[in-house]
């Protein structure tokens, strides 16, 4: 079975934290810089950039440098891997419960004779 490797660990640690999640529901409406990202919260923008800095190793979200400012955006393809191992967790599932059907159907039958 597939695990997702580490990219999806990244993902998943990136994920979990809430400020982290807050930082890409942020970056779905936009591009953003880090002290746009920062000015919501509490945190500091050091703190704010270490956040970054994990949302990036997870290839979640990409930045770029123009003069003194970097824009913070979500990449591309964010959650191809975090869709594609939860839709194969998904397949299994639905694999599994359609074999607990047939099986209930089958006894079933069995019991009305």
């Amino acid at each position: 079975m597939n695990g997702g490797g580490e990219g999806l660990d990244r993902v998943f640690t990136a994920l979990a934290d809430p400020g982290r999640r807050a930082m890409i529901d942020r970056l779905a409406s936009g591009p953003a810089s880090a002290s746009e990202l920062a000015a919501p919260t509490t945190l500091a923008l050091p703190s704010v950039m270490k956040h970054l800095a994990v949302l990036e190793a997870s290839g979640m979200v990409s930045s770029q440098k123009a003069g003194r400012v970097r824009t913070y955006r979500l990449a591309p393809d964010a959650f191809a891997g975090l869709e594609a191992w939860v839709a194969q967790r998904k397949r299994a599932w639905n694999a599994q419960f359609d074999r607990l059907d047939a099986y209930l159907a089958q006894t079933k039958s069995r019991d009305d004779r």
